[in-house]
């Protein structure tokens, strides 16, 4: 399995360094296309692994070390000139898995990564908690939608509804496979109940700016579209 890295880190030389390193020994090497808004480059690329700069543009490494705790367990490794104690400190409790100084040595770093994934995938390859779908962020264990600091809690059936339409993205899916697939899940519905969860749905939906999300089409069935 080829390991996917996420290097947040501002210094060209540095990232392009690590870019080369890294994909010598086959891992797949992205960053943010910006600054502003990393956590969206995070959850487009779905990596296995970040290496974290504290001292970024806009955001320090903190405030994005925060925002991927809070949709992801991935490995996070914070890359840093910073030698205080309070900083390492700082990182651990946030979450992060390791601390390496500036300067390092490309092998020293190489090793402590191949560690974590190691560690981390041993065991079975993780899987994502995180749906993404026109900018809202959809919390699989939690079961709710969030997009620009607003969230819908929904009820179990309104959330298997949309996380079938959107695994399905811009796809038709009929009404009796979706009320198929809930009583396979041992959700106990009929063709009126199916009708009037989507419009509470739709209705939570709105509420994100998303109610024109999911269409029906007349006699076949809903499809969640890419806006």
């Amino acid at each position: 399995m080829e390991m996917k890295i996420f290097i947040v880190e501002d210094d060209t030389a540095i990232f392009q360094s690590l870019k080369e390193n890294f994909e010598k020994w086959g891992m797949q090497v992205s960053g943010p296309k910006s600054f502003q808004d990393v956590l969206s480059d995070f959850i487009n690329e779905e990596p296995h692994l970040v290496i974290m700069d504290i001292q970024l543009p806009v955001y320090d490494g903190f405030h994005w070390c925060r925002e991927i705790r809070s949709l992801s367990k991935v490995p996070i490794i914070f890359l840093s000139s910073r030698d205080h104690p309070l900083d390492m400190v700082m990182a651990m409790q946030m979450g992060a898995d390791d601390y390496v100084q500036k300067p390092f040595h490309s092998e020293v770093l190489l090793a402590k990564i191949q560690a974590t994934l190691r560690r981390v995938y041993s065991y079975g390859e993780e899987t994502s908690d995180i749906l993404e779908w026109n900018g809202a962020m959809i919390d699989l264990k939690r079961g709710m939608i969030r997009l620009d600091g607003k969230e819908a809690e929904l009820t179990k059936n309104e959330f298997f509804i949309l996380t079938v339409l959107v695994d399905a993205k811009d796809k038709i899916v009929s009404r009796d496979e979706l009320i198929r697939k809930l009583w396979d899940d041992e959700r106990f519905v009929n063709d009126n109940t199916l009708t009037v969860n989507v419009t509470r749905l739709r209705q939570k939906l709105a509420n994100l700016g998303l109610g024109e999300a999911i269409l029906t089409k007349k006699g076949l069935g809903y499809v969640a579209i890419t806006l």
